[in-house]
């Protein structure tokens, strides 16, 4: 994520707008959006792209969507991402000659970019300016982190901070531990799919909520358990409080790496798959009236993953898995990122795509990278591009969705305004 306000103008939120040539021009930070106040430039090109919007994927339902992406750090250019993926003309809006951060971020690859930036800029049209340039920007930026209407919103901030005021971070620590953050959620984007598709006007809509909203979103019911039974929930580590059983659980590690944590996951949420679990572990004595309902397993919580922890720690994860698919008991391995691109399923369901890189130096290379979901009917969103070398889809944007002479645009090169 990254920190945004009234006083960082190159870094804007998202809004709709539409016109006769644009259905919806948009451009995106983390998981909220916000509106663009105009203002005058010698030049105008950022919100300019008022050309007929071309997309070879017709099909996919946010095909006439364009997206001006500008955010940097980090759902930004996941909702970019997402959008990219169904479809909507992805432009990426990156500073001159570094791009934006995450093209070095993490691991390196052979042309010295994160493969990262790869799969998160994939489907995206890198265009260059120097946003800091007067000449380089038509809008001032309304926005913050807290959505650009509420009594903080001229504060910075990052979704850290979101994530910690909507007591998400909280709730994910452990207990007597120092929290840590998640990335914040950008799944309202795909929930609006089809209304972007089917029912924008010609006045264009625009879409406001603030990461601390989208958070609270994930809270389940810790405002009504608090509002009707004053309970504060805090955290509870990788489980699940007030629900059984919701842990991972050790197995017996393989000879071959006895050193490594290994761990899978029981899913014994239903009253009948408890009892069938405890007839499977021999532990019957587990089970009657005071074990009936999940709420009686909770009062017992420690005695119960204790005996399901036992077992578990004394059998392989072959065994614990047929034996559990046997009885009929969700059951599930905590792997490796290894096992996970092998995993059959995973192939199967073609959740990890393939994708070719072109390397600025004239080298090539296929790297895999994470299929977007959801699916949906008809819709084939594999991956259309990797993430593009900087400043690449520059001309082509400039000159054929603003109609920009190569004259103008040789001006603005040498000026320093585009790369």
């Amino acid at each position: 994520m990254f920190a945004m306000g009234p006083s960082c103008p190159s870094q804007p939120s998202l809004t709709l707008l539409s016109t006769p040539c644009l259905k919806v021009l948009t451009s995106l930070s983390p998981a909220f959006f916000c509106t663009l106040a105009h203002s005058s430039c010698s030049y105008t090109f950022v919100l300019a792209l008022l050309a007929t919007i071309t997309n070879d994927y017709k099909e996919l339902p946010l095909a006439s969507v364009c997206v001006l992406k500008l955010g940097q750090l980090i759902a930004g250019p996941f909702a970019g991402q997402l959008l990219g993926q169904f479809g909507a003309e992805v432009i990426k809006v990156e500073p001159p000659k570094v791009g934006y951060l995450l093209h070095v971020w993490r691991e390196l690859d052979v042309d010295g970019k994160s493969p990262w930036f790869h799969s998160i800029a994939r489907n995206k049209k890198s265009v260059v300016f120097d946003l800091r340039k007067l000449e380089g920007r038509e809008y001032t930026i309304q926005l913050g982190v807290h959505g650009p209407n509420r009594p903080l919103a001229p504060h910075p901030g990052y979704a850290l901070v979101c994530e910690a005021e909507s007591r998400f971070q909280y709730i994910n620590s452990f207990p007597n531990a120092q929290s840590g953050g998640l990335s914040g959620p950008v799944l309202a984007l795909l929930q609006q799919q089809n209304k972007l598709k089917n029912n924008l006007g010609a006045t264009g809509s625009t879409v406001d909520v603030s990461i601390v909203e989208s958070m609270l979103n994930l809270m389940e019911g810790i405002i009504p358990e608090f509002n009707h039974k004053g309970k504060m929930r805090g955290p509870s580590g990788s489980s699940v409080t007030g629900i059984m059983l919701t842990n991972a659980c050790p197995y017996l590690p393989s000879p071959h790496a006895p050193e490594t944590p290994c761990y899978i996951v029981i899913g014994v949420n239903g009253d009948m798959i408890y009892k069938r679990l405890m007839d499977t572990i021999s532990h019957s004595n587990l089970t009657g009236l005071e074990y009936l309902q999940n709420h009686h397993h909770v009062k017992k919580q420690a005695e119960i993953e204790g005996a399901i922890s036992e077992w578990t720690s004394q059998h392989s994860a072959e065994e614990v898995i047929e034996m559990m698919n046997r009885a009929g008991v969700p059951v599930g391995q905590v792997v490796t990122v290894k096992e996970v691109v092998e995993n059959e399923q995973v192939q199967a369901q073609g959740a990890v795509q393939e994708v070719h890189v072109q390397g600025s130096n004239g080298d090539s290379w296929n790297i895999k990278m994470q299929w977007t979901f959801l699916l949906a009917d008809g819709v084939d969103s594999k991956p259309m591009w990797a993430g593009p070398n900087l400043g690449f889809h520059t001309n082509e944007v400039l000159r054929n969705n603003l109609g920009l002479s190569i004259d103008v645009v040789s001006n603005l090169r040498a000026d320093g305004i585009i790369g």
